[in-house]
């Protein structure tokens, strides 16, 4: 049977914004459900009451469920998840805690991210490691032969993207992810596009470490962060960036680290944005993700099919499992002035450009493309409104 769509006019009552405007940026920072709103400013104003220590205090007990809630997000034990404040802070802090030394090597691929990519180039250069990109087949998906090839005894990180920035595809990791972690090399999967939009969970990847953020296809607050790794790729790990949250100090000259992924936590974080996460997550459970996936594929899929046919438009969506990014060009138009052109008629998309993901753009000749993300809030009139609007250009 059919999963069943979310009407997209009834997520608009749970959206504020979703109906005055045609809302196009999801993989970008998406729009909260007014449950998630009103949490974070609720517990702002306590805190105004009563000061942080005290607000924290009475909410002790749902930050704690929350590593459960998280867990059921993701498919594994409530031990083997951590918040941080941003995606970006839990792959940091992840790839910091990867041994590396002189001649190890890093894999990547062609659709990493530019903020990985910088950090892995600079962990590299300071410690004698090299990093090397496995190809692309046409399609864009990594080429597993050549990922075999390429595997030794040396390689100690591969570094997955699960949905890319730009070009529409979604990776299919969980092949990849197999042969990586046969020859020994730990997997580290960015899902910061997919979580909220796909099921993403430690089992179906293959990965041994997920990070993501809130603030994207979650529908979370910006400043929000989430990490999933087994239990057994953490005794792989050596965190080095610990504060109380991670660690005990157990006498004057010792510390003692928590045996669970909360080691990658810090003990400052928005009481108020972990709070509204975790109303976004039981939001997205509650709907279901197999049924957001199936709206969010169904939104994307009508407005790629009303793009494609336009003169002088070119859709450059790679893959056949195709995600909720829609990446187009414009003949004769940079995507910064096509995102311009949108914004005075009430669409709002973003650009992706080549120091986002350089490997993919260099080799497909891009240097910018216009990035459409519709989630399930928009509805099919939003979207050919949308469509009419590119045609006008």
């Amino acid at each position: 049977m059919d999963t069943q769509l979310i009407p997209a006019e009834l997520a608009q009552q749970d959206t504020p914004g979703a109906a005055s405007q045609i809302f196009l940026d999801s993989a970008g920072s998406s729009l909260p459900p007014s449950s998630v709103l009103d949490e974070v400013i609720n517990h702002l104003r306590r805190e105004a009451e009563v000061g942080g220590y005290r607000a924290f205090g009475e909410r002790l007990d749902d930050i704690e469920a929350g590593y459960g809630l998280a867990a059921e997000f993701f498919g594994c034990s409530p031990d083997e998840v951590a918040f941080t404040d941003s995606a970006t802070r839990s792959w940091l802090s992840i790839l910091d805690a990867v041994p590396l030394g002189q001649g190890d090597r890093i894999l990547t691929t062609e659709v990493e991210y530019g903020g990985n990519a910088i950090a892995f180039l600079n962990l590299a250069q300071q410690v004698g490691a090299t990093v090397e990109v496995v190809p692309s087949g046409a399609d864009g998906l990594i080429d597993l032969e050549a990922l075999r090839d390429t595997l030794d005894e040396r390689v100690k990180l591969l570094s997955l993207v699960h949905v890319p920035t730009n070009g529409g595809v979604v990776s299919p990791v969980a092949g990849a992810a197999a042969i990586a972690r046969e020859a020994g090399a730990l997997v580290l999967l960015d899902a910061c596009q997919s979580i909220g939009q796909l099921p993403v969970t430690l089992e179906g990847t293959g990965a041994d470490i997920i990070t993501g953020t809130g603030r994207k296809w979650l529908r979370g607050p910006r400043g929000t962060g989430l990490l999933a790794l087994r239990r057994d790729a953490l005794d792989r790990l050596r965190p080095r960036l610990v504060d109380l949250a991670g660690a005990t100090w157990t006498g004057r000259d010792e510390i003692s680290l928590r045996d669970d992924a909360r080691v990658f936590e810090l003990w400052e974080y928005s009481v108020a944005d972990r709070l509204g996460l975790l109303v976004a997550l039981r939001y997205a459970l509650d709907l279901g993700l197999d049924r957001v996936a199936a709206s969010v594929t169904d939104r994307a899929n009508r407005l790629r099919a009303g793009l494609e046919p336009l003169p002088r438009v070119t859709v450059r969506d790679l893959g056949e499992q195709p995600s909720g990014i829609v990446s187009f060009t414009v003949d004769g138009m940079a995507a910064d002035d096509v995102k311009t052109a949108l914004a005075e008629r009430d669409i709002t998309v973003t650009v992706s450009r080549v120091t986002s993901t350089r490997h993919d753009m260099t080799r497909r000749g891009l240097e910018q493309v216009v990035r459409a993300s519709p989630h399930y809030f928009v509805a099919d009139g939003q979207i050919d409104r949308a469509v009419d609007a590119v045609a006008r250009l």
